[in-house]
């Protein structure tokens, strides 16, 4: 899109969201994910102001339309809400680029939120031992291999035992390409916020058996999907399966703690800080952009 100084009088609320939207989509190359929360909360601010009949063109937006949205999202958590603004402020940002006479209601406006800090949930060794020795007591015998029921045991490990050792993300995991794993070398390529790459070696053989016991099972609906990890209709694994995979196998186990894919990438972070790894190291194997989102699991170290 080009500046124009004067086309933006008459855009309506809808199309500069739309505008917006394709900005994401095919000049920034933001990921899925991205483009369906800001579709979400761009389309909620879109209702509220569709209760003001007059100020359905985006130019005629001001501060005290954003103090009522702000006021109509107190009920959500704090978290959400700093999404929601800030999904807003983006499209805003945006049109201010684009414009150069639009006047962003967002430099009016100082909103300061205040999130609770909250430490992430952890396991403890034993509560890991547990969920292994579950997973690894439905493994199905040779004779049995051919039912799918077993072919699925046989991924299910794969995907509990990779969340274990890389503290891989859930949507990192599902988005793996069959190209991203080298089973021979032992390393997968994974593709982070950002679409950051970076390169994850392998090292404990009981990991690369796994994975390569479940490719050797499932090579020929990978080859043809081009996703490393596939469900039963050899589509990808979504990361919903991989979320009731880890719920159906922790509560098997016996476990309350409220376990998710996420824990395991929570546990494998502070497990490296209390083996006195080095916190850049443990940054770069989680792909966190900055340092200080590794370093709030020197807190959760802490107090263990």
């Amino acid at each position: 899109m080009q500046n124009n100084n004067a086309d933006h009088e008459g855009i309506t609320v809808g199309k500069a969201i739309e505008d917006f939207l394709f900005h994401c989509q095919y000049e920034k190359n933001l990921n899925a994910k991205t483009l369906n929360a800001y579709q979400i909360d761009l389309k909620q601010f879109a209702g509220y102001i569709q209760t003001y009949p007059e100020k359905q063109a985006i130019s005629s937006i001001r501060k005290e339309e954003l103090k009522g949205y702000l006021q109509l999202l107190s009920s959500f958590k704090p978290k959400t809400i700093k999404r929601k603004i800030a999904s807003l402020k983006a499209m805003f940002n945006f049109l201010e680029y684009e414009y150069d006479n639009f006047i962003n209601p967002f430099r009016k406006i100082k909103i300061r939120l205040k999130e609770p800090y909250t430490l992430p949930t952890v396991m403890n060794m034993q509560e890991i031992k547990k969920i292994l020795q579950t997973v690894y007591k439905h493994r199905p015998e040779p004779f049995s291999i051919h039912l799918y029921s077993s072919k699925a045991i046989i991924r299910d490990i794969a995907v509990i035992e990779l969340l274990f050792a890389t503290g891989i993300r859930v949507s990192e995991l599902c988005g793996l390409q069959a190209g991203d794993v080298d089973l021979r070398n032992g390393k997968i390529k994974v593709f982070g916020k950002g679409s950051k790459e970076r390169i994850i070696q392998i090292c404990q053989s009981e990991i690369l058996t796994a994975l390569k016991e479940y490719y050797k099972i499932f090579k020929e609906s990978i080859q043809q999907q081009s996703h490393f990890f596939i469900n039963r209709l050899g589509h990808p694994l979504s990361t919903q399966s991989v979320r009731l995979m880890v719920r159906h196998y922790t509560t098997q186990a016996g476990i309350t703690k409220h376990v998710t894919p996420h824990t395991f990438r929570h546990t494998f972070a502070t497990l490296l800080l209390e083996e006195d790894v080095d916190i850049k190291y443990i940054q770069n194997l989680l792909g966190h952009s900055t340092i200080s989102t590794t370093q709030i699991y020197t807190h959760v170290n802490a107090g263990k």
